[in-house]
């Protein structure tokens, strides 16, 4: 894990970008994985743990009409809690992940390990739908790798 933040850090400081986080299903990790990292201070910025759907409104503006048409667990709300914080932090790159990391909460339509990942800045994003297999930290530890791969692959493009 320490080589993948190392990267990030390595992109995020050439390209003068910081970073915040909006974390649902993991609760957290992302930010605590960075911040693990001496010198992260350098380019991450903040973090929001949007866990609720009350949190994903009041926090970074996600509207109540995404919320009940599609689900916290979306493409768009992912997309919308990213350009939420961009919005906050104009100078700085979001990551969004929002999921099912169960054991409960799973259905047909959105089983348990449904995650939606979101990077954003400025009118620039994009989103992606992952399906992760295992327990409830594999999937969380699974959604955090791929958001972290997510974001350094989308600011080298």
């Amino acid at each position: 894990m320490h080589k993948l933040i190392q990267a990030l850090s390595k992109t995020l400081t050439s390209q003068n970008i910081k970073l915040v986080t909006v974390e649902s299903c993991t609760g957290g990790l992302v930010g605590k994985t960075i911040t693990d990292v001496a010198g992260s201070s350098d380019w991450y910025e903040s973090g929001f743990i949007t866990y609720s759907n009350q949190a994903k409104q009041k926090l970074v503006g996600v509207g109540s009409k995404l919320l009940v048409t599609h689900g916290a667990v979306s493409e768009p709300v992912a997309k919308a809690m990213a350009s939420g914080a961009s919005k906050i932090f104009p100078a700085s790159v979001a990551l969004s992940i929002t999921g099912i990391a169960g054991p409960g909460g799973g259905c047909d339509e959105k089983p348990v390990g449904l995650v939606y990942l979101s990077v954003c800045i400025g009118e620039r994003s994009k989103t992606i739908k992952c399906l992760f297999n295992g327990g409830r930290d594999k999937i969380r530890i699974s959604a955090m790798r791929e958001g972290l791969s997510l974001l350094i692959h989308f600011l080298e493009s």
